[in-house]
């Protein structure tokens, strides 16, 4: 028997390798000998419907590329793909905007696997100042906005080390799905140059937190803006689009970052 291009057994055995599992391991996981999983891959046998269910599962295929193997074992996908517009949505929807706007006077934002920006709070965009408009013109990718010579590269106070975390967990993440677009990206990331007087990494830029996570430090009119970021996923989401929405909550790290944020969202308040 001949494999198509692509083949289901290709593909498994692609996610199989990416997840660093031998047949064996996958196999005494999945309840399957290892000889048929061999064959599933070679191409020599063609796996059912649960089949492509139980190991996409196990290796923890995104529901997109869950999907994709369906169709090339030639089964019809179960996992429904709509654009987060859609009327089926609105309630995804208004619970996303819900939590964005719950987080205010602190910034929180949403975004799809590829960075693009889908809905923010008001505090994002209080932050946003001086942002070039090519960056903040149609689709926004708040990692190019981040790091970009005409985004906040500028006033990110530890630019390389933010900038290091930004390209390890999109290493990270391009490890996980396999994503072209994202690969693209980090290559895109990794061009800009560093800021002009940025400084080396220092103890004195995350001391408090050096043991939690990275801080992203900004510059401002009301001084030094320090946050920490936490990451919200669907992770019962059945609906392709859903299951690849981020939400990104950013907390302040310090007395100074909190009263800055309430003061300028009392200003933005007060303007006519």
């Amino acid at each position: 028997m001949l494999k198509e291009p692509n083949s289901a057994g290709d593909l498994l055995r692609d996610w199989r390798q990416r997840r660093r599992l031998s047949q064996l391991a996958l196999a005494i996981d999945t309840d399957i000998s290892q000889r048929h999983l061999s064959f599933v891959e070679s191409g020599r046998s063609l796996p059912s419907r649960d089949m492509v269910l139980r190991l996409t599962e196990q290796l923890d295929v995104p529901l997109r590329e869950r999907n994709a193997i369906l169709m090339a074992a030639g089964f019809a996908p179960i996992y429904r793909d709509r654009p987060l517009g859609s009327p089926e949505l609105a309630g995804a929807r208004s619970v996303i905007q819900r939590i964005l706007d719950g987080h205010d006077p602190h910034p929180a934002l949403a975004v799809d696997r590829h960075w693009t920006l889908l809905s923010a709070n008001r505090a994002v965009g209080l932050l946003l100042a001086g942002v070039a408009d090519h960056l903040v013109a149609g689709p926004v990718n708040v990692l190019r906005v981040s790091l970009h010579p005409d985004g906040l590269a500028s006033r990110v106070v530890n630019f390389r080390e933010w900038r290091s975390h930004i390209v390890k967990r999109l290493s990270h993440e391009i490890d996980v799905s396999a994503d072209p677009q994202l690969a693209a990206l980090l290559d895109e990331l990794k061009s800009y140059p560093v800021p002009t007087g940025a400084r080396a990494p220092s103890k004195q830029d995350n001391s408090a937190h050096a043991d939690i996570a990275v801080p992203l430090i900004l510059t401002s009119e009301w001084g030094p803006l320090s946050f920490l970021s936490t990451t919200t996923v669907f992770g019962t989401a059945t609906d392709v689009t859903l299951s690849e929405v981020t939400i990104e909550a950013f907390f302040p790290a310090d007395a100074q970052t909190s009263k800055a944020m309430a003061d300028m969202a009392a200003r933005e308040t007060s303007e006519p």
